[in-house]
């Protein structure tokens, strides 16, 4: 079954390729045309969607709120789907752009100019947006998209593939640059990171722990991903009290199983006594539970011990850690221990402190008197994104169009050769 499935793959990739090179010299009016029609597609078969949609989230009760709040649909997020494919199609076309001239004083002019990457394949699990975030994102930059979703929304992603296909086509543009593996056939993915014989130019993952390790450990191409997003909201001495509640209840609570929720407190021990009694009681009202150090409970007598393990721990859950740390020096090196380089936040009315700490921290987004939950491609203008990037090459933060090209050095001259 697996050599069976492996040169359907080959041939997938094989098309994709092929389409890529098509894609790549499209006009920006024709990618934009598929996008458009693509979001139109989407509205006109919402039915459709959520139907099959309710089937699949009905079948996957028991696994948690979480997971079944990152795979299920309604009426409101399927419309912020199709909002963010004309968002995307209303961003400036990447490919060709130039990032940068310069002439030498022998007379040749270079230009570096943007290009597609190729061939990406996108391995996520259950969030039907990432679907179409990636297909759009992917063609909008000129390149074309295996997508490889998790099998508990196998259904509802193929769906969504098919009417962007639909939407390719209808703008005159090769299907094949978007193609959907439908098997749950676990072995698909071991497939994907083999490359498939020099096809796919580049990885992505997005999900678990478990998968974006499993991508970075065995990938025979390029990976573009991130393990954890172990966000941090740090309190000041110098912070709002109002500020710090809204900020901290916003970036835990908003939603629990994003990548961007804050999993740990900061507290600086010099406001402990005013700073957290409110922000605690926001937290629990709001139904969260705390697991703190000795000095956060020496307050809060209600709060569960942490262990070691909490200060690294990703709930997407309504938990949080909380630890008393000494200024923003503190909070640098907590972070600097325990973070995954994702999203961290500040509350403060010092402004250099705000500048140490944005300075200092590092990590692929940081904030002042702001959510964490900001730590997303529409919330940063991208119109859609298809994961954060913890890394430190080629990209870091939220992977959108401009993140999916590469570049080429075009010189243009006058018959200069080299003595």
């Amino acid at each position: 079954m697996s050599d069976a499935l492996r040169s359907v793959m080959v041939e997938s990739a094989r098309r994709a390729r092929a389409a890529q090179r098509a894609l790549a010299a499209a006009p920006a009016a024709a990618k934009n045309a598929a996008l458009e029609a693509a979001a139109r597609l989407v509205g006109q078969h919402a039915d459709d969607i959520l139907g099959v949609n309710a089937a699949e989230v009905a079948r996957a009760e028991g696994k948690g709120a979480a997971f079944v709040d990152r795979m299920a649909l309604d009426a409101a997020r399927l419309g912020a789907v199709a909002d963010a494919l004309r968002a995307v199609a209303a961003l400036p076309d990447p490919v060709g752009a130039v990032a940068r001239t310069w002439t030498r004083p022998n007379g040749l002019r270079f230009a570096r100019v943007r290009t597609p990457i190729g061939v990406i394949a996108m391995i996520y699990e259950s969030r039907p947006n990432v679907t179409v975030d990636a297909a759009a994102i992917a063609v909008k930059a000129g390149n074309a998209v295996i997508l490889r979703g998790g099998s508990e929304c196998l259904a509802t992603n193929a769906l969504l593939s098919r009417l962007f296909r639909a939407g390719l086509e209808e703008a005159g543009l090769p299907a094949d640059a978007v193609q959907f593996i439908e098997t749950p056939d676990r072995a698909a993915v071991g497939h994907l990171l083999s490359g498939l014989d020099g096809a796919i130019d580049l990885v992505i993952p997005r999900g678990g722990k478990s998968l974006v390790k499993r991508v970075m450990d065995e990938a025979r191409v390029a990976v573009l991903g991130h393990l954890d997003g172990v966000c941090h909201v740090y309190l000041d001495r110098d912070a709002d009290v109002a500020k710090a509640v809204a900020v901290t209840l916003n970036s835990k609570m908003r939603r629990t199983g994003v990548c961007g929720a804050a999993e740990t407190l900061l507290v600086d021990r010099a406001r402990l006594a005013d700073l957290y009694p409110p922000v605690a009681a926001a937290l629990r009202k709001a139904g969260c539970a705390i697991r703190a150090d000795a000095a956060i409970r020496a307050l809060d007598g209600a709060a569960e011990p942490a262990t070691e393990d909490d200060w690294s721990a990703e709930y997407l859950a309504p938990v949080i850690a909380v630890a008393a740390v000494d200024g923003v020096e503190g909070a640098i090196a907590h972070i600097a221990r325990y973070g995954t380089a994702h999203t961290e936040t500040i509350v403060t009315e010092n402004r250099a402190a705000a500048e140490r700490f944005l300075a200092r921290v590092d990590s692929a987004i940081v904030l002042h008197n702001a959510s964490t939950q900001f730590a997303d491609g529409g919330e940063f203008g991208f119109g859609a994104e298809i994961g954060i990037a913890t890394g430190r090459l080629h990209a870091r933060g939220p992977v959108g169009v401009e993140e999916l090209t590469t570049f080429k050095t075009v010189i243009r001259g006058d018959g200069q050769i080299r003595s």
